[in-house]
């Protein structure tokens, strides 16, 4: 019988996927709302301000940005990961894993600290 070994690769696709689809899904109506509606509807810049600080302290807005953030991250480290790969870029596998997917896991715990710190 044949040894398989173990691999990150599920997880780092499943990410990578759970990304590209916050990214097509959710990222528009981010811009149009926060980029297009919020400043042009509403004339106050301070119920501007107040809306989206309203939509940060609360639990579910805060659950809400970090899983865009966190998942854009990892969508984009993989698609770097992978198009360094591609152009022949080759470096210790470990090491690279570390910057790119360690350097998405702090970036991801800091968005939680700062967004529990709201």
């Amino acid at each position: 019988m044949k040894q398989y070994t173990r691999s990150h690769e599920p997880i780092a696709w499943s990410l990578f996927g759970a990304g590209g689809m916050v990214i097509a899904l959710f990222m528009p109506a981010v811009i149009v709302i926060t980029g297009l509606l919020m400043p042009f509807v509403f004339s106050d810049p301070n119920a501007v301000y107040q809306g989206a600080m309203a939509m940060a302290q609360n639990w579910i807005g805060k659950l809400f940005l970090l899983v865009v953030i966190a998942l854009q991250l990892y969508h984009t480290v993989h698609r770097i990961h992978h198009g360094l790969h591609d152009i022949h870029v080759h470096g210790p596998n470990g090491l690279m894993l570390l910057i790119f997917y360690g350097g998405a896991t702090v970036l991801s715990v800091l968005t939680a600290g700062w967004l529990l710190a709201i």
